[in-house]
């Protein structure tokens, strides 16, 4: 993976990491270690199941403890990988401990009094935080990375998105779900699926999430429209998503479908986005060789290729390009601690 920290004060703060025994958690621990995070403690937080679990960190290990009303004090940073719910409960006590919350939930990403942070695209909205700042939506962060750059250039007046999301978009027990299905499909044996809705193995479904009977919307396309407006600040943006759960285990893909409001060429998005941060280019089309999930896991930067004019567009003003980024890290922890790096002095005790 690499890292490229930003120079920071350093005060070394009291970090919290609720959730920190799942998918997300272990990712921000991996995160904050291989960063260099600056941490004068840390504390891990845990549903009871999973208190008296260790977790190594810096070479040590670190026990579990359960998450209660009172665990954050003396707490600077926590940062949330847990349910809405829990966020919903804890980040307020966590704040009023004195703690700066960065929540990787969508408990409070459209709140409009929480910031809606993806580093690369609106660092600035850290400044206004009240004490809990939102991580977005893993395929929301993914998607608009690459294309923030093409915004500010030529303004984007509608995007197109379908994607292919991952396993670990559900947790470490889709992941495993995942896992097992696919011993038992080509051992030719029954698998009954208990944490996603559908056989997972070589099969792929619409995102689980609750379709809104109004709009045929599902909750994670909601998401994407809602959240890329805030993030963008661009409430008129048109934007529309097909969101399909696709049997990888970690990292996301998404095809784009980008019209400007000016004409633009193919080798004007390339050119843009050689040097945009956090993304890299991915494109032999000899070796036919583009943005893969395979490819994509492990790292921090959204890979990006099959850039192309949209034929269907005779005006010039429409590029079509896929892209894939590892939804536990630029899609959730990594985008987490990019945030935390940028916060102001957190003064310790």
């Amino acid at each position: 993976m690499t890292h490229h920290r930003p120079s920071r004060p350093p005060a070394a703060p009291r970090v919290a990491v609720v959730g920190a025994t799942g998918a997300v958690g272990r990712e921000m621990l991996a995160c904050l270690e291989a960063r260099e995070f600056p941490v004068s403690e840390l504390r891990l937080f845990a549903s009871q199941r999973s208190a008296g679990q260790k977790l190594s960190f810096r070479g040590s290990p670190v026990r579990v403890v359960e998450l209660t009303a009172e665990c954050f004090t003396g707490i600077d940073l926590a940062l949330f990988a847990a349910s809405g719910t829990i966020a919903c409960r804890f980040a307020p006590l966590a704040v009023e401990s004195g703690a700066v919350v960065i929540d990787n939930s969508s408990a409070y990403r459209l709140d409009p009094d929480v910031p809606l942070v993806v580093p690369e695209i609106n660092a600035s909205a850290i400044a206004h935080h009240r004490g809990i700042i939102a991580n977005p939506n893993c395929a929301a962060i993914i998607s608009l990375v690459p294309l923030w750059p093409l915004y500010q250039a030529n303004r984007i007046r509608r995007i197109v998105i379908a994607t292919y999301q991952a396993a670990s978009g559900a947790g470490a027990a889709a992941m495993t779900e995942l896992l097992d299905s696919t011993r038992a499909y080509l051992d030719g044996t029954p698998h009954t699926p208990t944490v996603l809705p559908h056989p997972y193995a070589f099969n792929l479904f619409s995102h689980n999430t609750a379709i809104d009977p109004e709009t045929g919307y599902n909750g994670e396309e909601t998401k994407i429209i809602r959240e890329s407006r805030k993030i963008l600040g661009d409430p008129e943006l048109r934007i529309t998503a097909t969101c399909v759960r696709v049997p990888v285990l970690r990292a996301h893909a998404c095809a784009l479908n980008v019209e400007f409001d000016r004409p633009i060429t193919s080798a004007e998005v390339r050119s843009l986005l050689a040097r945009a941060p956090g993304v890299r280019l991915v494109e032999d089309a000899a070796r036919n060789h583009f943005p893969m999930p395979a490819e994509a896991s492990g790292q921090g930067d959204i890979l990006v290729g099959r850039i192309r004019q949209d034929v269907s567009d005779h005006s010039g003003r429409s590029i079509a390009l896929f892209v894939a980024g590892d939804q536990l890290l630029k899609g959730a922890a990594l985008n987490a601690v990019q945030i935390a790096e940028r916060l102001p002095v957190l003064v310790s005790a």
